[in-house]
């Protein structure tokens, strides 16, 4: 998708008449980023492609193509989910492995990228790292969601990286655990009872939607809509935050793991 759309962008510049550096230049754009839409090798953001479609007479073809645009960055498993996401009023996650794709720094998200067996290409990595962080445009949205993020504390100290990917990443935590809209909280590794060890999973309301649940392990995932299932997934969360630490015993928690790094 993302070729046959710089396929489309390419087409209409030159039908304008157009080089890449004047569209460039009035969308705010480098000719070598307008190089790297029209070649399939960069996501190309929606504000983009509204300003392109305007700048080059497109008569909406480029906007037809910028929700698929949008689905076309995620890997397969995890389009669906990430739709919702987007939409969502309400976000909440138990995370177990790694720190959540929403809260990751971009040094984190490709040291955890260039682990994965089989391993990824170079362009497949960029292509993901810059799909994770235009998620994280849903911190800049209002009204704000409202988000919560339970994680293990084995997580917090796995150094995926290096010791300065993982202490940048925890920087990251407390500036947004910081945010009126989103709690943290740490679930620590000496407590004896943990309602989260069947797994991580995704709590998503979206405003006048049931909520639904999504579950992910081993590049699969799936989307949890039956309302008993997730009615069960809710009530696990529930019992998993009155477990943790409260968020600003969370925050505390993680200024104390900075500290020792």
């Amino acid at each position: 998708m993302l070729h046959l759309f710089g396929q489309q962008l390419k087409l209409c510049r030159m039908r304008a008449g157009m080089e890449r550096a004047e569209l460039g230049a009035r969308t705010g754009y480098s000719a070598s980023t307008i190089a790297s839409f029209e070649q399939g090798r960069r996501i190309p953001p929606p504000k983009f492609i509204d300003q392109a479609d305007e700048v080059l007479d497109a008569a909406g073809v480029l906007k037809a193509g910028k929700k698929e645009v949008a689905r076309a960055q995620y890997p397969a498993f995890f389009r669906d989910a990430a739709l919702l996401e987007a939409e969502a009023v309400e976000l909440h996650l138990y995370a177990l492995q790694a720190v959540p794709g929403l809260l990751q720094t971009e040094e984190y998200t490709r040291a955890l990228l260039r682990l994965r067996r089989p391993l990824l290409d170079e362009e497949t990595i960029e292509l993901r790292v810059s799909a994770r962080l235009t998620r994280q445009e849903i911190f800049n949205r209002w009204p704000a969601p409202l988000m919560g993020f339970a994680i293990d504390e084995a997580v917090l100290r796995r150094p995926f990286g290096g010791r300065s990917v993982l202490r940048g990443q925890l920087e990251q935590l407390l500036l947004l655990g910081a945010k009126r809209n989103v709690e943290i909280q740490v679930m620590p590794l000496d407590r004896e009872d943990n309602a989260g060890v069947d797994g991580p999973f995704t709590l998503i309301a979206r405003k006048g939607e049931e909520q639904v649940a999504y579950l992910e392990v081993q590049g699969r995932g799936t989307l949890v809509t039956d309302r008993e299932e997730v009615r069960a997934v809710a009530a696990r969360y529930g019992i998993i935050r009155a477990q943790a630490l409260t968020p600003r015993e969370s925050l505390a928690f993680i200024e104390k793991l900075l500290g020792e790094l």
